[in-house]
């Protein structure tokens, strides 16, 4: 873990954690996308060469959890809740206010949630809820996620897919595909040579 680091142009008086990776040729606009990291682990977040982060992206990162974002992956304002891993590739554009979510922080069960609200009522942490399981996260290289997407738990996204705006993705999106809804199904696939559609 290195010493943390302060951005120059900042205008939050914050800094970014020792256990964050930032390459040198990466972009992050402030460090107020870290007022909720908590990772513990060696590396909690890793962002490549290329990579930016601006405004409103935020890294909502448990003690175990760790974010990687690839080479020239670019997040405008996504939030990212990860309490075990978040994984996004290369050339990835995430529009503003999606969110990454491996872990749903509550049980299903209403019982297990009236106890984990009795607890946070006391809790030094108010925030952090405990209640349930994370599965993993995995986008792909050259994937487009469109605004207000929710990514939920377990979801894998292949290379070059594209996920249509204020969708709600529960289930795998396949390579080479675009997916759109609530909840979000396959409605075109493309082969990777294709070009994207205009408008």
């Amino acid at each position: 873990m290195t010493a943390a680091l302060t951005l120059p142009w900042d205008w939050y008086p914050g800094s970014i954690p020792g256990n964050a990776l930032i390459d040198d040729d990466a972009y992050v606009e402030t460090s107020f996308s870290f007022t909720r990291y908590r990772s513990q682990r060696p590396v909690g977040l890793e962002m490549g060469p290329g990579a930016a982060t601006y405004l409103g992206t935020m890294f909502d990162v448990g003690p175990n959890g760790r974010v990687r974002l690839g080479e020239y992956t670019m997040s405008h304002g996504a939030w990212f809740i990860c309490d075990d891993e978040i994984t996004v590739g290369n050339y990835t554009m995430i529009s503003w206010n999606v969110v990454f979510m491996d872990s749903y922080r509550a049980s299903f069960a209403a019982a297990e949630r009236r106890c984990e609200l009795e607890r946070l009522a006391h809790a030094e942490e108010r925030f952090v809820l405990q209640g349930a399981t994370a599965r993993p996260i995995h986008v792909g290289s050259n994937a487009w996620i469109g605004f207000d997407v929710c990514i939920m738990p377990g979801v894998r996204i292949g290379d070059g897919a594209v996920v249509g705006a204020r969708s709600i993705v529960f289930d795998d999106v396949p390579p080479y595909s675009i997916a759109a809804g609530n909840p979000a199904r396959v409605i075109r696939r493309f082969d990777a040579q294709e070009e994207l559609p205009h408008g």
